[in-house]
């Protein structure tokens, strides 16, 4: 499940970089009750990007700005809950990182839903039901 971040350059710091995809890592596989699960906690990839802070815009001014996006099966987010409880988390993550530089106004999360059969991992494509299975097969032992 690909996150992907993106941040005005200087924000944070490259610790913060790293915690901040920590957090986002562990909040979604929290809120679909997957912490620890073999199969999609090292599926869980992606990347923090600077935006460089001349090309770094809301309102059509210049601005501090952090965006997260995921890319997820249909079947993931199912409940208004979820969705409400990891945006609220990666925008506090993103807010506490910057250490006041970024406020919540200025962070925005977004949700792809990919196409049922295009998820590729390790060469293989997977469809929802595959997927489904693989995370269920690895589930952590309670």
């Amino acid at each position: 499940m690909p996150i992907t971040v993106q941040v005005t350059e200087d924000i944070l710091s490259p610790e913060a970089r790293a915690g901040v995809f920590a957090d986002l890592t562990a909040a979604f596989l929290k809120h679909h009750n997957l912490t620890g699960n073999a199969f999609l906690t090292p599926n869980v990839i992606g990347e923090v990007n600077e935006i460089p802070r001349d090309n770094s815009f809301a309102g059509g001014k210049r601005a501090d700005i952090a965006i997260v996006e995921l890319k997820v099966p249909s079947f993931a987010f199912a409940s208004p809950e979820q969705k409400q409880a990891f945006i609220a988390n990666a925008t506090n993550t993103l807010v506490s990182a910057s250490k006041g530089r970024l406020t919540p106004n200025c962070v925005w999360v977004n949700v792809v839903y990919a196409v049922d059969g295009l998820w590729g991992i390790g060469g293989r494509a997977y469809s929802n039901d595959d997927l489904l299975r693989s995370v269920s097969e690895a589930a952590t032992p309670t």
